[in-house]
């Protein structure tokens, strides 16, 4: 059994497409991404769901990976994988951004670590947000429903030459700003509750002048904090599922200049 060039080209192709797309969501989307997980075991993960995806992708047309339209090629699979990833990153920055609007509220914005997923600096809230929301990410198979999607893009978003139109482009940015409406909105509860506990001391300190709202006030507006953190995170569930589902329509309603 012999193969021409074309048909070898295409059986390259079938599996190198599929894998810098595979390879490019990974890089950038979160858990996969975390700097805590191996890049052996990176690698290994996307070659292995590339082989089993693979053989049941169409044939892309027969171009050389080393000439102008290869490389248009491989710049498109690598936008579209960025493009997925940075949609499910701002599910988890929404979390983030809602840590730190309670951590300003509650006095703890100063108490920060290093996010071990990014390695920048992130209040200690913020910390334990996105470790709710990875946790609950897992619980929900949410790493699978990734791998699902990445998968079922292969059939609206082809291999080719054409890019993401300009329509897929403005829904991947007006979900960039959802992320900042997304968080306010998850942190809506505790700022409000925090918000009437300093009212409430500013009364309390227009009628006792003499006392040392400084000495009472923080301690008492991070003790109130922290119950209205317990009280918050079970609502982070219902968010959550609500982020996932409006970043698969997101992804969903992605098309290329040529569809």
């Amino acid at each position: 059994m012999t193969f021409s060039y074309p048909e070898f080209l295409q059986l390259v192709g079938l599996y190198f497409y599929p894998f810098v797309r595979i390879g490019a969501m990974f890089a950038i989307i979160p858990i996969f991404s975390f700097r805590s997980v191996p890049a052996r075991f990176k690698i290994i993960l996307i070659l292995f769901i590339t082989l089993a995806v693979a053989p049941s992708l169409n044939l892309p047309p027969p171009v050389d990976p080393f000439t102008w339209k290869g490389i248009l090629f491989i710049l498109q699979q690598m936008l579209i994988g960025l493009a997925m990833g940075v949609v499910f990153l701002v599910v988890f920055q929404a979390f983030v951004m809602a840590g730190h609007v309670i951590a300003m509220a509650m006095g703890l914005a100063f108490a920060s670590m290093v996010d071990p997923g990014s390695g920048s600096q992130a209040p200690i809230v913020s910390q334990y947000f996105s470790i709710i929301v990875t946790l609950l990410f897992l619980a929900l198979n949410g790493h699978l429903l990734v791998i699902q999607m990445i998968v079922d893009s292969f059939e609206y978003l082809p291999i080719g030459i054409d890019f993401l139109n300009r329509e897929s482009l403005r829904l991947i940015f007006e979900f960039g700003v959802y992320m900042f409406s997304a968080g306010v909105l998850i942190a809506l509860p505790a700022v409000t509750a925090l918000l009437l506990v300093n009212i409430a001391f500013g009364v309390v300190t227009r009628a006792a002048p003499a006392l040392n709202i400084f000495a009472v006030g923080f301690p008492v507006t991070l003790l109130a904090g922290l119950v209205l953190l317990s009280l918050v995170t079970p609502l982070m569930l219902p968010h959550l599922q609500e982020l996932i589902r409006h970043a698969l329509d997101v992804v969903s309603q992605l098309r290329l200049t040529g569809a």
